[in-house]
């Protein structure tokens, strides 16, 4: 065997040895399960405590739409029940995928961020994290029509967004799972665009 027929074995046997790690290395990779978060994480408090803040704004969505003819309120309504109600199923997709309960009993909503649930008048009342409204303003909003109810579901609506960007942006600053995080910031994105646009349909109302 010459000098060039022996470096070329030994090349050739140096390729499959990497070959043989690099399959090693990737099977390594795909047998290896993600991690899952746990119950007391950041990823599964905001999935909770989001899906129950977007619950109420698809309800006060429901309730204005049949509480005003006019179309720019109504059309706004639709838009965030629909997209409220989608982000809602994946975050309680997510909380099932990880095998982990949608209600934690015990633990005060926006614990994740290291802060207790408090709406500006309490719990009580039905106003469990920033921006929710109390059970009292829901039954204002019932009861309104016309104006009254476009103008009080928009200020509603501004502060159920101010509180939900809130939480949205704790998510993307301690979450895990990128698309939590992804969604997260969708969330505040769109949502920051739609308090501009509120804010635009008050000043046209006077309010």
């Amino acid at each position: 065997m010459n000098r060039t027929q022996g470096a070329a074995i030994t090349a050739v046997a140096l390729a499959l040895l990497f070959a043989g790690g690099a399959v090693t290395v990737a099977s390594a990779d795909r047998d290896q399960a993600p991690a899952t978060p746990v119950s007391a994480s950041a990823d599964a408090g905001f999935a909770r405590d989001m899906a129950v803040h977007h619950q109420q704004a698809v309800e006060m969505s429901f309730i204005v739409r049949d509480r005003t003819k006019d179309e720019a309120v109504r059309r706004l309504a639709y838009d965030i029940a629909n997209t409220q109600a989608n982000q809602r199923g994946m975050m309680l997709g997510w909380l099932d995928l990880w095998g982990l309960p949608k209600v934690e009993s015990g633990v005060e909503p926006m614990s994740w961020m290291g802060m207790g649930g408090s709406g500006d008048t309490g719990p009580l009342d039905g106003a469990l994290m920033p921006g929710m409204a109390t059970k009292t303003q829901i039954e204002e909003l019932r009861k309104a029509s016309g104006r009254e109810a476009e103008v009080l579901y928009l200020k509603l609506m501004t502060e159920h967004h101010r509180g939900g960007v809130h939480m949205a942006e704790g998510c993307v600053r301690k979450c895990a799972v990128g698309a939590e995080r992804a969604l997260a910031q969708g969330m505040v994105d769109a949502q920051k665009s739609e308090m501009l646009l509120m804010a635009d349909m008050l000043k046209e109302r006077g309010a």
